[in-house]
């Protein structure tokens, strides 16, 4: 118990920090500091260092996590989860791979435990023990409108109607814009697996938002 506390506190305060810059990544960039080095400064204490990498990345942990999630109330909590993780194992980090593809793998990794764990509460909910949870603190995920009109939730919505492993890919090549060769790394498999997952998805894709007049409204709204 002690060590969680020890762990959250740099944490937290880091988090409060990277809010205040999220969406100025200019100014979490500014002054990068070689990868490495800023991992040993944590390893020895030195908290700031730490604060530095979460608001070099907080904001594209942040993209990654809502769009394997959606817009839920989890994604806070799921977030907060990635950088108490990270916190946690950083002496793991070799740098063979660059840290943000270390943290975007972490990232995917919470957002499926999450995913895993809505599945299992929608089968306990089947028999009647979902009241068993909610006296156990367990929270419902937020349920996403479906007439809603806005654009964005329209994307949302066709882009958690894809099979996980295709989402993923999705989110990490063209919402969070990694390069195939480094989808591939963080979700270590071959770079032509991410390829042909990528077009499965932007074909259905294709099709759900053709189907709900979504594509008709992205050409007559191109910005």
């Amino acid at each position: 118990m002690t060590g969680s506390v020890a762990i959250a506190s740099p944490v937290s305060s880091a988090l409060r920090a990277a809010r205040v810059l999220s969406g100025n990544g200019e100014a979490a960039r500014k002054g990068a500091v070689d990868d490495r080095v800023l991992v040993q400064q944590v390893l020895e204490g030195d908290e700031r260092a730490f604060k530095r990498i979460v608001e070099e990345h907080f904001d594209a942990v942040a993209r990654t996590v809502t769009g394997m999630l959606g817009a839920s109330a989890e994604v806070d909590d799921a977030v907060q989860d990635v950088f108490i993780k990270l916190h946690a194992n950083l002496a793991t980090f070799r740098g063979d791979a660059s840290l943000r593809t270390f943290v975007t793998r972490m990232a995917i990794n919470r957002s499926l435990d999450v995913l895993r764990q809505r599945k299992r509460r929608r089968w306990m909910q089947t028999w009647g023990l979902a009241s068993e949870l909610d006296a156990a603190g367990a929270t419902t995920p937020a349920t996403t409108g479906l007439e809603q009109q806005d654009l964005d939730e329209r994307l949302r919505e066709a882009l958690e109607t894809l099979p996980r492993k295709q989402r993923t890919v999705v989110v990490l090549r063209l919402i969070e814009g990694l390069s195939t060769e480094e989808t591939a790394r963080v979700l270590d498999i071959k770079y032509g697996t991410v390829l042909s997952r990528l077009k499965r998805a932007t074909d259905h894709l294709r099709e759900v938002l053709s189907a709900n007049g979504t594509l008709e409204m992205l050409e007559e709204n191109p910005t």
